[in-house]
């Protein structure tokens, strides 16, 4: 089932591309496996998807020791804690949520030296949700510059997580404050910004539009693995 449904959301992605008039290949999809186990990711890389997204960080680490056989991509799409910042630093490959400089300054500090240097975005707080993490638009610049100048940290980008929306046209908009606020950053620049090149946003119920707006990696969790199972 899980190889049908990658199936299905990458026909998505390429109708969606052909729409925006887009390659295909300039939009990777990350599975969200967040409350699924080992044995969901196994069943998803067998159907070819090896970058997956987690939120749970200890449930993550778990689950990457059960599947350290396979050679898997892991990108961290949850929020930081300061007090959680090693596991993330010790065991993925990109971190997608930083919204503020102590975390990455503590990432930095704590990524071995012997791994690649951690990609990260920013998070920006896009639509200014009172209960959404990330920076305020109008700081974004300011921290990815702070953000950019640490040591074995790679800045790749911005992400967001708008509110939703239903009307297709109102998620667009949304997302296009994102990409307008991006090219920005990247007009902008600034040293360690060379390869600033990543919109990590749409999810599975808005991944059409935020194709349309410029998305450069989409999350997708339920429309991949299922509803949820309840903790």
């Amino acid at each position: 089932m899980i190889g049908d449904n990658l199936q299905t959301v990458r026909a998505r992605i390429e109708a969606a591309c052909q729409a925006a008039r887009r390659d295909a290949r300039a939009v990777t999809l990350l599975a969200v496996s967040k409350t699924f186990g080992p044995e969901a990711v196994r069943e998803a890389f067998a159907a070819g998807q090896t970058a997956f997204g987690e939120n749970y960080l200890r449930e993550a680490v778990d689950k990457m020791s059960a599947l350290h056989d396979l050679p898997l991509q892991w990108h961290c799409i949850g929020p930081i804690q300061s007090n959680k910042t090693r596991l993330v630093a010790e065991h993925f490959s990109w971190a997608h949520t930083i919204d503020r400089l102590r975390v990455a300054q503590r990432l930095s500090e704590q990524r071995p030296p012997d791994m690649a240097p951690l990609q990260v975005c920013v998070q920006v707080n896009i639509d200014a949700g009172p209960t959404k993490s990330g920076v305020a638009p109008q700081d974004a610049l300011r921290l990815v510059r702070e953000v950019a100048k640490l040591p074995r940290l790679q800045v790749r980008g911005l992400m967001t997580i708008p509110d939703a929306w239903p009307d297709f046209d109102d998620q667009v908009a949304v997302h296009a404050k994102t990409r307008a606020l991006f090219d920005a950053i990247a007009a902008a620049g600034g040293p360690g910004l060379d390869h600033f090149d990543t919109l990590s946003m749409g999810m599975t119920a808005d991944l059409e539009a935020a194709v349309q707006a410029g998305s450069t990696m989409v999350r997708v969790g339920t429309a991949i693995f299922g509803a949820r199972p309840r903790p």
